[in-house]
């Protein structure tokens, strides 16, 4: 038993690799994944959920927060060749994956770790299934982190488990005052597009 999680920085366990295959909007795609990343089994259902309900971008600036080994960053990149795509994970061992993945498939992708993104790059998009289970505190960090650099008239999409804090996520971003519409909910899972809420006239 190995006390890796998917948000390890350096895990330890054994890198038992495997492929998962899936399509998004007629795209086929085959990735490599890897014991100590998360869902290396499969692609996620919430993943699923969010590629499936969000609204894919045609460009811009775009940031897969949370990487894991890459599905959402290749599918974004894929689908807006123009785009700059940025993924950012704690672990290392997702990020190789992500930077094997992107390779593979013929994409640019910008991979690192959360503090090596540079300070003033801000992102049109940012595409995340957060990860619920490193607790309420630290999810909340991590919105708190990234979501302000959002461009003006950037949007966040979110996917969370339902039975993970999915509704309680959407209050406390609007008490933070984010713009939230929950645009699907599927599976158990709730997909939020977060945008900044527009200003207060007197």
């Amino acid at each position: 038993m190995t006390a890796d999680h998917y948000f390890s920085a350096e895990p330890t366990g054994p890198e038992q690799r495997r492929e998962i295959q899936f399509s998004v909007s007629g795209q086929d795609y085959k990735l490599a994944t890897a014991s100590g990343v998360f869902s290396s089994g499969r692609l996620d259902p919430g993943t699923t959920v969010l590629l499936e309900k969000g609204d894919l971008p045609t460009g811009g600036t775009l940031l897969d927060l949370g990487c894991g080994y890459g599905p959402i960053a290749c599918v974004l990149a894929r689908t807006a060749p123009g785009a700059v795509v940025h993924a950012v994970d704690v672990n290392a061992r997702a990020r190789q994956l992500t930077m094997e993945n992107a390779a593979s498939l013929g994409l640019t992708i910008h991979v690192a770790a959360p503090d090596e993104v540079p300070a003033d790059v801000t992102f049109d998009e940012i595409w995340s299934n957060p990860p619920t289970h490193v607790g309420k505190a630290e999810l909340h960090a991590i919105m708190e982190r990234w979501l302000p650099r959002l461009a003006p008239g950037g949007v966040a999409w979110l996917v969370i488990n339902r039975n993970l804090g999915g509704d309680s996520l959407h209050t406390w971003l609007v008490g933070k005052g984010w713009a939230v519409t929950r645009v699907a909910s599927k599976k158990g899972f709730r997909v939020l597009r977060v945008t900044s809420a527009p200003e207060k006239t007197a």
